[in-house]
């Protein structure tokens, strides 16, 4: 009789996603725990898959199930903890297990099978993070007189042992290292490579200094962060408040009382900043996760916060599974940004996967923001928050005056340009001043459609639903969806060949634009085609903050966040595609866009000034937001969810149903809803809304149809596994062949 355990294997859709039961061979037994990666047989051909053992079983006869080929050593296995997020991810994103493993582990510490003498086995992902460790193993012979650089190892390795990349700095070379190992005087080891980013950030000693108001705000929270229970605060505080300062001064106090923090930013655009904050205070107490890391860098870097070596953890959504024990506080900078929501499977919300880890650890979960999220200001409201609010700003800054240009009146006036002829002038006294601008435009690429002059069609992408972008530094036409590429680009409608009229602006024009008007300014453009690079943002935006250039032109990564002392000026362009743009959170968008990147001006001393063009000046959106009046937008706003049933009166569940045929694709999304409503009649007490089935805002997607069902509903225990019996349903009637669904209990409605 062999021991049983059950595996969840990688590779499976939802629809045959269990637990699988294998046997121990006698190998591996006492080898293999829940939590462990391993490797089993699967399917007929018995091909390897790794997986992860989530139960033990009982006894079974050999013969009565395959056996695992292999499992990896102890120390990879999951956590206690890190299991519970995976039942979690499973439970409240509707994944599959092992898309729950890979979320909560990263690449480099995942498995994959190999092929070896002795069958399959489990190999590491990433096999170069380590490197040679040599330490003293004898005195240096007498004969052959040692040279100078034998000398100098030994006396290196004197007081203990040290890695090659130590040694080559010292100037010794692993051929000498090595030499001294084949005579016995040193040993060689091996060790993680020790990956110290940021390293060059020179600590500072200067205390934080907090104001009056910033002083009462984080008494509040340490006496929250000292109570060791679950709870959850929104720190409101207008845009360059010094909210940054209070998380620096809890974070310390954090790390008296014995815990770890976590602080999670939207943005990658934004971890510089962050980063060097935390590191000058910290120092190598800080570790960086975000998904700009390369995978060795990552994997270290987790390493290092898995084994002790960092109480601090900053980084992007992916960061809020970072294996910190004892957290004490985990800090949300900018909460109401729709990244910290994944788009992938498992679809989960970096903040409730935060407040899952705030109560499995007693810990304090901080949201912060200019502009919370209506749901979060709503839960502060209602006490499921402690709220904390800063109204002043840090120093007692005045907030930038707002200016709205009406692009019809200067349309009317013979002024075509993206930039308008008040924000032109506004930029020429700037540079004259010896000050910086920022301009937000939500548009990369050069003109954004080619439209026949005479059929009136754009050129649209092959595989997707939308017009292609002309970017005229490449020379081609683009899809920002599937990143289809037409070059060169057509000057004939490819319909009715007609002539191509290119219209519209995107970030690349605006910088031409720039560079007629203002040919001595340093324009530095930051949108996705220029930080593509491995540290560009980070590059980018310390040439920036050291005077390199004048005027900083990007898409939204520019609103939010950054901090920098010579900026006077805000420009924002092409806001009108946003505002009336679909989504229940078009206005909130806006709202939060706008008040986020006038913030960036005016910071240090000197007043900021904010242009934003628009056709409509009069919107009361833009002027709430021009206004900073975070309050007056928020009972116009709560009002609206209220009367048309937007969260955070109810939840919104999107059914996405995507296939090769558009007639199949619809009818496969019509039928979901049937199988649904009748789920849901047989329980009275489920509230719920079923509209659809309609076309996604972009239908055909890389040569795929595209149908959505929205659900209104209480997203509740109950109706999770309501819906887990639907997919049940769809799944025996053979529908998944013909469109794919995904759910997604996070989605913004599209």
């Amino acid at each position: 009789m062999l021991q049983t355990v059950q595996v969840a294997v990688s590779g499976a859709t939802f629809h045959f996603d269990k637990l699988y039961t294998y046997l121990l061979p006698p190998r591996l037994e006492g080898a293999v725990f829940v939590g462990s990666m391993v490797l089993a047989p699967f399917g007929k051909g018995n091909r390897p898959r790794t997986g992860v053992v989530l139960a033990l079983g009982g006894q079974e006869e050999a013969g009565r199930c395959k056996e695992l080929f292999d499992a990896a050593p102890e120390e990879a296995r999951l956590t206690s903890e890190l299991l519970g997020l995976v039942h979690f991810l499973k439970e409240r994103t509707f994944c599959t297990w092992y898309e729950a493993v890979r979320a909560v582990i990263p690449y480099g510490a995942q498995y994959r099978p190999a092929s070896t003498e002795n069958g399959p086995r489990l190999q590491k992902q990433l096999q170069r993070h380590t490197e040679p460790l040599y330490e003293l193993a004898g005195p240096l012979p007498e004969k052959p007189k040692p040279t100078e650089k034998q000398k100098a190892a030994a006396a290196a390795l004197a007081n203990g042992p040290l890695p090659a990349s130590a040694l080559a700095e010292m100037g010794l070379s692993r051929a000498v290292l090595d030499n001294l190992c084949e005579k016995g005087v040193l040993r060689k080891g091996q060790v993680d490579r020790a990956v110290d980013l940021y390293a060059g950030i020179p600590r500072t000693e200067e205390p934080v200094i907090l104001s009056d108001d910033q002083q009462r705000v984080f008494e509040g929270l340490a006496a929250q962060l000292a109570q060791h229970k679950p709870a959850a605060a929104l720190l409101h505080g207008v845009t360059a408040s010094g909210k940054t300062l209070v998380f620096l001064k809890l974070i310390q106090r954090c790390l008296e009382l014995g815990r770890t923090a976590l602080v999670l930013v939207p943005e990658i655009s934004l971890t510089p900043q962050m980063i060097r904050r935390l590191k000058a205070s910290f120092g190598e107490r800080v570790a960086v996760q975000h998904s700009a890391l390369s995978h060795t860098e990552r994997l270290l870097q987790w390493r290092m916060i898995q084994t002790g070596g960092a109480d601090i953890v900053v980084g992007t959504r992916s960061a809020v599974f970072a294996p910190l024990s004892n957290i004490g506080l985990i800090v949300v900078d900018e909460e109401q940004e729709h990244t910290y929501q994944s788009e992938n499977a498992p679809r989960f919300d970096a903040r409730q996967v935060a407040k899952r880890r705030a109560a499995d650890h007693n810990a304090l979960v901080l949201f912060a923001s200019a502009t919370p999220s209506v749901e979060s200001y709503q839960a502060a409201l209602d006490g499921r928050y402690t709220l904390y609010k800063l109204t002043k700003r840090y120093a007692s800054q005045p907030l930038p005056t707002v200016e709205l240009v009406d692009m019809r009146a200067e349309l009317a006036a013979g002024n075509p340009a993206s930039i308008s002829a008040p924000l032109a002038g506004h930029i020429r006294q700037t540079l004259a001043a010896k000050r910086q601008a920022i301009l937000l435009l939500n548009r990369r690429g050069y003109r954004t459609v080619g439209m026949c002059t005479e059929c009136g069609k754009a050129v649209k992408c092959g595989s997707c639903s939308v017009p292609m972008v002309y970017h005229k530094a490449e020379q081609k036409l683009l899809c920002h969806y599937c990143g289809r590429a037409i070059s060169p680009v057509p000057a004939k409608c490819p319909a009715c060949g007609g002539k191509l009229r290119y219209t519209g602006f995107g970030t690349q024009r605006v910088e031409e634009e720039l560079a007629g008007l203002f040919p001595d300014a340093r324009v530095l453009r930051m949108d996705q085609d220029s930080t593509g690079k491995k540290n560009a943002h980070d590059r980018m935006l310390a040439r920036f903050a050291a005077g390199d250039y004048d005027i900083m032109l990007g898409t939204q990564m520019v609103a939010k966040g950054l901090d920098f002392e010579k900026v006077t000026l805000v420009g924002v362009l092409g806001v009108d595609s946003l505002l009336f743009s679909q989504g229940f959170r078009a206005y909130e968008n806006v709202f939060s866009l706008v008040t986020q990147v006038i913030g960036r001006g005016g910071r240090a001393g000197e007043p900021g000034h904010a242009v934003i063009q628009t056709v409509d000046p009069q919107n009361p959106v833009l002027n709430l937001a021009a206004a900073q009046n975070y309050e007056a937008f928020f009972a116009q706003e709560i009002a609206f969810r209220r009367l048309c049933l937007y969260p955070p009166f109810c939840s919104v569940c999107i059914a996405a149903f995507s296939g090769e045929k558009d007639g199949e694709a619809l009818a496969a999304a019509a039928r979901f809803g049937a199988l649904l409503t009748a789920r849901a009649k047989q329980q009275s007490d489920m509230p719920l809304r079923l509209l659809g089935p309609a076309p996604m805002n972009v239908v055909l997607l890389k040569g795929r149809y595209r149908y959505k069902l929205t659900i209104k509903c209480r997203n509740d225990k109950a109706f999770r596994a309501m819906l887990a019996q639907v997919m049940q349903d769809y799944s025996a009637e053979g529908l998944p062949a013909r469109a794919a669904v995904t759910l997604d209990l996070n989605s913004d409605g599209d």
